[in-house]
This record gives structure tokens, sequence and C-alpha cells, in this order.
């Protein structure tokens, strides 16, 4: 279970329990529609109450993080649990990635 906190230029989500593939659709369309309308967002990730994370949502977040690389400003993770940590590591490493990508495969026009 999730619940998901908007506030301006920042959306804030606590998860509760077992971390599903509904809540992560869930949290899908609400940062969709806060980029949409805002720009480049905040994210919060409270994950210090979930008590499981299923594999069908980690790699959607890995698709999800590459995807939406240049559209957040900041992120955050909280959690007690070393395995979450160096997971969102590594979920920056493919964003940082396609990041680096991007701006090497861009024409600059001198100026």
């Amino acid at each position: 279970m999730i619940v998901i906190e908007k506030q301006p230029k920042r959306v804030e989500v606590t998860v509760y329990a077992e971390f599903s593939l509904a809540d992560y659709k869930e949290f899908e369309n609400a940062v969709n529609f806060a980029i949409q309308f805002e720009g480049p967002v905040d994210l919060l990730f409270d994950l210090r109450e979930m008590a499981d994370v299923t594999l069908d949502v980690a790699w959607e977040d890995i698709v999800f993080a590459r995807a939406h690389a240049n559209d957040f400003n900041r992120i955050a993770v909280l959690t007690h649990s070393q395995w979450v940590a160096w997971s969102a590591w590594l979920a920056q490493i493919f964003v940082r990635e396609r990041r680096a990508s991007s701006t090497t495969n861009s024409t600059r026009v001198p100026g």
C-alpha cells in the first residue's frame, strides 16, 4: 500500500507493507501528472515501513527511471534496509548513463 502526497514541485510517497506493481503504477500516474503540469519535480520515497517489494516493481522502477532521467530535480530515499539503499544507488547508475549518452549525442552550436 502507498500514500502519495503532492506538494508544489514535489511528490512524496510512503510505502507500507508490500510494494506491488499496482502501487507502482499509481506512483507513476501521480508523477507523470505532476511533471506534465509543473515540469521537473523533487521526489521523496519513504520506504521505512515497506516489508517487501516484488521483482516486477524493481524492473518497472529501472524502466521508469530511465524514461524520466531528466524529470526530477532531487530524489531522496528513506529506508532502514541496506539492500534498498544499494538498489537505489544502482538505479542511479542507469539514469546517469542515459543522461551522459543523451548529452554526448546532442549537437551544440557555438555561441
